[in-house]
């Protein structure tokens, strides 16, 4: 018996794997940390200064991001994801330290220290991506 395997022919699999790794290791801490979010979402309002509902909802879309990003991480087209997830990516960080400069959310010294975590984690993450990119040939 034979087995066929299809894969991409614009990238070997090797020149793949670190941008699936970056991508399916982004996705496992952004689920972790929106499901740790929306299951202690009342607690963490108390310390962050945010709502309960907006933690939940937060945690929630989290959750929904890991799942849809892990689910990228298989496509055979893992370039154009990439690109996407990164420039994604760049957005959010530059987003975050907009609403953070300009004091639009309620948060407390806590609740900006673990937001200006994430985004730390969020850039790296980013720059795995950009390095896993840059590996796949155009």
């Amino acid at each position: 018996m034979t087995a066929v395997t299809t894969r991409h022919p614009r990238a070997p699999q090797s020149d793949t794997q670190l941008l699936r790794f970056a991508m399916r290791a982004d996705a496992t801490v952004c689920g972790g940390v929106g499901l740790f979010v929306a299951m202690a979402a009342d607690p963490l309002s108390r310390l962050t200064g945010l709502t309960a509902t907006a933690e939940w909802i937060a945690g929630a879309a989290l959750v929904a991001y890991g799942v849809a990003l892990y689910s990228l991480a298989r496509v055979p087209d893992i370039r154009r994801a990439g690109v996407t997830v990164l420039a994604g990516s760049v957005l959010f960080s530059i987003g975050v330290a907009v609403v953070l400069a300009a004091g639009l959310l309620p948060l407390t010294a806590f609740g900006v220290a673990v937001t200006v975590a994430f985004t730390v984690v969020t850039v790296g993450f980013a720059w795995l991506q950009y390095l896993g990119v840059r590996r796949i040939p155009t």
